[in-house]
């Protein structure tokens, strides 16, 4: 069918953009001796996972409980949570689930799981988080040798290595000074992992991840692994940074005009339940508005949205019914608020995919 028939509004992924993006990625780490190990969380569908498996891709990031499961139930046995396992739930998980390496950054974390692996007679492996700028998660660089040591007497787990979310980077405010500062995490996880390495420790992985860092921080003599997820779809916020350019963006929310009562502004049947209001570097502007073909519509404005409506400035010519595409802000809090996506090729309707591992 063609998308002008489905109900609106729909999320859309355009294969032939998505193909792209999994191939372009795969073959800028193709002969660096840095392995791919792409985040989840961007699509949290399998039509998009088995695309990146395929193109080559070492294991997977996952971020949340639902997604490990949902992967390990998939025989999917290299993954990588990248999130501290606190809580019965995620302990009783991390401890049962096959090929899984676990992220840790303190003592206190630690000590459940380090019981309940013992007590089960299994060893899990972990990845010590390392701040290199983002200050989220993470053990501050100076602090890292001692932490690892305590850890490393604790039972029941082994450390592998060493891992960062360079997430500053969008906050940027160029792409030079991006790369720089890409380029500063990189170098602040190799030193964090030769420290270790000197203190007697094992570290075979040093990871680094985020899209807007693939270009810089991976290929930092020393790292070992990246793990970008964005880039599957990219949106408006990687178009901003520079990471991309809009006519990559493979995941757009499909919309119809339903009101133009107002001069210079149309509303549509979007809102922030069809887009998530996850604005990051948006500045001002809810998502990308292009046309039913993915052309650019640079004379309108996606400027704000209530939960059902969105508020599209312009300078005439959209008429009742009407559709459009919204390239949105940021690709991962817009796909945790769909069921499915329909993929599409042109403005033709291919397939349905189901979208896993929601909240």
């Amino acid at each position: 069918m063609d998308l002008r028939e489905l109900a609106t509004p729909a999320l859309l992924v355009d294969v032939d953009r998505l193909d792209a993006n999994v191939a372009a990625m795969a073959a800028s780490f193709a002969g660096s001796g840095v392995a791919l190990r792409p985040h989840v969380k961007t699509s949290k569908c399998w039509e998009v996972v088995r695309r990146q498996l395929a193109a080559g891709a070492a294991g997977v990031t996952c971020s949340t409980p639902a997604e490990v499961a949902w992967l390990s139930g998939r025989g999917v046995r290299n993954l990588l949570w990248a999130n501290v396992p606190v809580g019965p739930g995620r302990v009783a998980l991390a401890v049962a689930t096959p090929g899984l390496t676990v992220t840790l950054d303190s003592v206190e974390a630690a000590r459940p799981l380090s019981a309940a692996a013992a007590a089960a007679g299994v060893t899990v492996p972990f990845l010590l988080e390392v701040n290199t700028g983002h200050a989220r998660l993470g053990v501050e660089p100076e602090r890292a040798a001692g932490t690892a040591a305590e850890l490393a007497a604790l039972p029941g787990l082994r450390l592998r290595g060493v891992l960062t979310h360079e997430g500053h980077l969008a906050a940027s405010p160029d792409r030079p000074a991006l790369e720089k500062a890409g380029t500063a995490a990189g170098e602040r996880l190799v030193a964090v992992a030769a420290a270790l390495r000197a203190a007697g420790h094992t570290v075979d992985v040093v990871s680094v991840g985020s899209t807007p860092g693939a270009t810089s921080a991976p290929f930092v003599a020393g790292v070992t692994e990246a793990r970008p997820g964005t880039y599957v779809y990219y949106d408006a916020n990687q178009v901003r940074l520079g990471s991309t350019t809009i006519d990559r963006c493979a995941l757009t929310v499909l919309a119809r005009v339903v009101s133009v009562q107002r001069d210079g502004r149309a509303i549509i049947d979007a809102g922030v339940k069809a887009m998530s209001s996850d604005a990051v570097a948006a500045a001002g502007s809810v998502g990308v508005v292009v046309g039913p073909g993915g052309e650019p519509l640079p004379d309108v404005t996606f400027a704000e949205a209530n939960e059902e409506h969105g508020f599209l400035c312009h300078d005439g010519g959209f008429a009742v019914g009407d559709v459009v595409r919204v390239v949105p802000n940021h690709a991962c809090g817009t796909t945790n608020m769909w069921s499915h996506a329909h993929a599409v090729r042109g403005t033709t309707v291919l397939d349905e995919w189901p979208i896993s591992a929601r909240y």
